[in-house]
């Protein structure tokens, strides 16, 4: 199902080469999505009552889709797998080390607390071991993470009331916390309903990523716009089908957090070729790149940019814009932007120097 760039050639071979070292951000990336085969298996083992197998091998086709409503019942399953403020540090750390490794420099990772509190782990022990996997994955791996608690739409409105309860409250809000969300099955899951919470949040001072457009068709993100005044749109896909929202999106620079791979896992869009990534840019739409759900859908960040690579018809220097595409939207501070991009372009000029 997953669609990787062809490295026979020995000019891909070196794309790749230099896509393996190249200094990246994550805007789109699920925490329990990023659960690798290795950490879901330890999980699975810790817990065994769970329908998880604990086999590597045998997750490979438990992870395999066959429509959107699949994927989320999946996904849940692995969600049941955390059920102790362990679980929680021992996944995010883990993640982080899994970042680190493909040169990822900062990572907003979406995390949905109510899937966690839900299940009786204690809010204040939740937001500390996040906070501490957090600090430790920084100081040892050098990967700065960020939160976007998200609203599990299909959780309705007592899972938002919760969310933004846990996003506001200054006596619970992690320091690592800068946006809020809203993600799940977007299908009979209406954006305005979810008006006063984000209202809520970015009074907080939290930033607008809603996911909107990816299963549904362009009006779904126009209402992310005007009802829950997004910054960032995650996934976007139906925004081709709109060209007046292409170029609204154009005009106020608000960028698509696109996924290739993962629109594909989920049959949002039927093959690589026929994804609107394209569409998008010559729009002059700001577009970055990001895996979603990687392990669950056979990719990484690292193929991701290969695939941008592919259908962009990107070399070195495209890649490392579309990278610095990714910083300058995040919603990391200046210096640590700029010290990212520095990276990006030490690394590009010694990659292409004769």
């Amino acid at each position: 199902m997953t669609e990787h760039l062809d490295a026979s050639a020995a000019p891909l071979r070196d794309l790749h080469a230099f896509i393996a070292g190249l200094p990246k951000a994550e805007l789109h990336v699920h925490h329990v999505g990023s659960a690798s085969p290795r950490i879901v298996s330890e999980l699975a083992s810790r817990h065994p009552d769970s329908k998880v197998p604990s086999d590597p091998e045998a997750l490979v086709d438990f992870f395999t889709f066959t429509d959107f409503a699949h994927f989320i019942d999946v996904y849940l399953s692995v969600v049941d797998l955390i059920r102790t403020p362990e679980d929680v540090r021992l996944l995010t750390y883990e993640i982080a080390r899994d970042l680190a490794r493909q040169q990822v420099r900062y990572a907003e990772l979406t995390i949905t607390p109510w899937s966690s509190t839900r299940r009786n782990i204690d809010e204040r022990a939740f937001m500390d071991a996040i906070e501490d996997a957090r600090k430790s994955a920084e100081a040892e791996f050098g990967t700065v993470l960020r939160w976007c608690f998200d609203i599990p739409g299909e959780a309705g409105l007592e899972a938002a009331e919760e969310t933004v309860r846990l996003a506001t409250d200054d006596r619970l809000r992690p320091e690592g916390l800068v946006s809020f969300g809203l993600g799940g099955p977007e299908i009979g899951v209406e954006r305005p309903q979810f008006k006063p919470y984000f209202d809520r949040a970015i009074a907080a001072g939290l930033r607008s990523v809603p996911h909107a457009g990816e299963t549904t068709g362009p009006q779904t993100v126009w209402d992310a716009l005007t009802d829950l005044r997004a910054e960032r749109i995650g996934h976007g896909t139906s925004s081709a089908q709109d060209p007046k929202l292409l170029a609204h999106l154009a005009e106020h620079r608000i960028p698509l957090e696109v996924c290739p791979t993962s629109n594909i896992a989920t049959r949002a869009v039927r093959t690589l070729d026929e994804h609107p990534i394209k569409e998008f840019v010559q729009a002059g739409v700001v577009i970055t790149v990001n895996s979603d759900d990687p392990p669950m859908f056979g990719t990484d960040l690292n193929n991701e940019y290969a695939v941008a690579a592919r259908l962009l018809n990107l070399h070195e220097q495209g890649l490392a814009e579309l990278a610095k595409t990714a910083v300058d939207v995040s919603f990391l501070d200046e210096p640590g932007k700029a010290r990212i991009r520095q990276e990006i372009d030490s690394y590009t000029a010694s990659w292409l120097a004769p």
